[in-house]
C-alpha cells in the first residue's frame, strides 16, 4: 500500500540495525536513499548492495553527525545527488550498555551521548528544513494536503519514563521528543511534518551487550507484554508509515513502538 515513487529521503545512521531497515524499506517502497554510516563502512556497502540488487537507489555518504559541519555536508550531499529533500529520518545514536551512576558519569561521557544522540538531530534537521521550506509540493501529496517534508526522529522509551544509571542517554532522548514537540508546531505552516518513533528494546547490535546474554535477554523479555523484543523492521515499519499519504494529518506525535512495555499517551 506505502509507496514513496519520486521522494528522496535521507536516513542517518543507516548501516545497521534500525537504520539500515529503514534504507532498505524506503527503497522498496520507491524512494530514493541517502543514508549517513559513521564507523562502519563495510557494513554501509552491504546495504547499498542489497538494496541495488532489488532495483532500488542508496546511497551511503560517511558522516560523524556530532559534527554541526558533517550534518550540513549530509544534507547537500543528498540535495545535490537527487535535487530535492521530502522525507528526514534523524536515527543515529549510541547507547552505552556499563550502568554508570551520576556520581560517576564523566563530563566526556555525558557530551559524548547529548553530541550524538541530540546536537545530531538538531544539526541535521537545521540543515534540512531550509531545503525543504523552498521546494514545491510534489503532485502525488496535493491531495493530502500541503506536505513539502517530513521529519522523522527516533526516540527511546528511555526519554519517555527515564532509565536509572543511564541519565545521559534518557537525558538525550527526551530532548529529541521536547524538540519533536517544538518544531512541530513552528514548521506546520510551511508544510513540514514533524514526529517521532519511540521505540524499546530492539534486537540490534547496539542492544546486544545485553540481549547477547541470556540472563539479560530473559530479564528483558519480561518486562515486555508481548514477551519479546522487536525486529528492527518492526521499527522501520512505522518509520515509513509516518513518511507516506497514509499520515499526512499527523504531526508533534510519539509513535509508542515497545511491545507494551510503556504505556504513555
Amino acid at each position: 500500500m506505502i509507496r514513496l515513487d519520486g521522494r528522496v529521503a535521507l536516513i542517518t545512521g543507516g548501516s545497521r540495525g534500525i537504520g539500515a531497515a529503514a534504507v532498505e524499506m524506503f527503497a522498496a517502497a520507491g524512494a530514493r536513499v541517502v543514508f549517513s554510516y559513521h564507523r562502519h563502512r563495510a557494513a554501509a556497502a552491504r546495504v547499498a548492495r542489497r538494496v541495488r540488487r532489488r532495483g532500488g537507489e542508496a546511497v551511503p555518504v560517511r558522516a560523524d553527525l556530532s559534527r554541526v559541519r558533517d550534518a550540513r555536508r549530509l544534507v547537500q550531499a543528498a540535495v545535490r545527488r537527487f535535487r530535492r529533500l521530502d522525507i528526514l529520518v534523524a536515527n543515529a545514536g549510541i547507547w552505552n550498555e556499563v550502568d554508570t551512576p551520576i556520581e560517576k558519569m564523566s563530563e566526556r561521557d555525558w557530551d559524548r551521548m547529548l553530541d550524538t544522540n541530540l546536537k545530531s538531530v538538531y544539526a541535521v534537521i537545521r540543515f534540512a528544513v531550509p531545503v525543504m521550506k523552498r521546494q514545491p509540493l510534489l503532485r502525488s501529496l496535493s491531495s493530502g494536503g500541503r506536505v513539502r517534508g517530513r521529519i522523522i526522529a527516533i526516540s527511546s522509551t528511555a526519554g519517555q519514563r527515564g532509565e536509572a544509571f543511564h541519565a545521559h542517554y534518557a537525558a538525550s532522548k527526551g530532548g529529541v521528543i521536547s524538540l519533536v514537540k517544538s518544531l512541530s508546531t513552528e514548521l506546520a505552516p510551511h508544510g513540514i511534518l514533524v514526529n517521532s518513533v519511540a521505540p524499546g528494546w530492539v534486537d540490534t547490535d547496539m542492544a546486544r551487550p545485553v540481549l547477547g546474554r541470556a540472563r539479560g535477554r530473559r530479564w528483558v523479555e519480561r518486562q515486555i507484554p508481548l514477551g519479546r523484543v522487536a525486529r528492527a523492521e518492526e521499527i522501520a515499519g512505522p518509520i515509513l508509515f509516518l513518511a507516506s499519504d497514509l499520515a499526512t494529518f499527523m504531526t508533534g506525535e510519539i509513535v509508542n513502538v515497545n511491545g507494551g512495555a510503556v504505556l504513555v499517551g
